[in-house]
């Protein structure tokens, strides 16, 4: 492999992982080019990952004379590119449509920048109210339940929307795909609008449990979830079959948003976990 008039030094063996010469750590970053292990072991992820990415044509590592992947600057630039975006929650597929025939690093910072200026934004707000209290418990001060309540909003649900935030995000989206009357009619199917977003917190709560604690979506513990979360779900559709399908569609747009995606990143995860959960009951269940 020609680069600019040098060849890097690789080991032949099968396997081995490319040393850095001499000469390499002469030369300027820029004019550096990585192995894959200095690659992962600098930009803080794996050797899998950057295969992963080389599979969704995300990023082309230049092949030495013998073979070996190795990342200069243009392929580095590319990495940093999509560890910001997968910063702002956005899927791999999503990530490939936005750098297809694009080199604009300087303009995936700026979307990057914009989410975590909001973000500092919220915590700064969180920040405040925890020193705040502090400083009234110093004090001698007791706390009142108004005080934990919103000590309470603005640090355990900052970070962390809850049914009706997640719904406001959402609202841009949902409005290209339901009708006002339709989500009045889904609205109305609810008994107490309030318990029920309280009974989908809970479920999503539940579901992140599962999740963090490891346990396998098609397990009992899992399927219980996945049965209550179905039937949540099918009181709203109410019979129309396209409901589920505009909704997952609604979903994907918002996903495809990276403000908003980084937003609910988490909760995607969640709700990753659970339509396993749910595709693995309705299997069983013949529907």
């Amino acid at each position: 492999m020609a680069d600019r008039g040098r060849k890097l030094a690789l080991a032949p063996s099968l396997g081995a992982t490319p040393p850095v010469t001499s000469v390499d750590r002469l030369k300027t970053a820029m004019d550096r080019f990585l192995s894959p292990s200095e690659t992962a072991r600098r930009f803080g992820v794996t050797t899998k990952a950057l295969r992963l990415y080389e599979r969704h044509g995300l990023i082309a590592p230049v092949r030495s004379a013998s073979g070996w992947r190795t990342y200069g600057p243009a392929q580095v630039t590319r990495l940093v590119q999509i560890l910001a975006l997968k910063r702002l929650g956005l899927p791999l597929a999503r990530i490939a449509q936005l750098l297809a025939g694009r080199d604009d690093l300087a303009a995936v910072l700026a979307l990057q920048e914009d989410v975590l200026s909001r973000e500092s934004q919220r915590l700064a707000r969180a920040l405040a109210v925890v020193r705040d209290a502090r400083r009234r418990l110093a004090s001698g001060a007791v706390l009142s339940i108004d005080d934990l309540a919103t000590l309470a909003k603005e640090t355990v649900m900052t970070t962390e929307p809850d049914v009706k935030e997640m719904a406001k995000l959402l609202k841009p989206f949902s409005d290209r795909y339901f009708s006002e009357a339709e989500k009045e009619a889904m609205r109305s199917k609810a008994i107490d609008r309030n318990e029920t977003i309280q009974n989908w917190d809970d479920l999503i709560a539940e579901g992140e449990r599962l999740m963090q604690s490891g346990v396998d979506p098609t397990t009992p513990s899992a399927q219980n979830l996945a049965h209550r979360w179905s039937a949540m779900s099918e009181a709203f559709v109410g019979g129309d079959t396209t409901i589920p399908e505009r909704a997952r569609a609604m979903w994907n747009a918002a996903m495809e948003d990276p403000a908003v995606a980084a937003q609910l990143a988490h909760k995607r995860t969640i709700f990753v976990y659970v339509k396993k959960a749910v595709e693995h009951y309705k299997k069983m269940a013949g529907k």
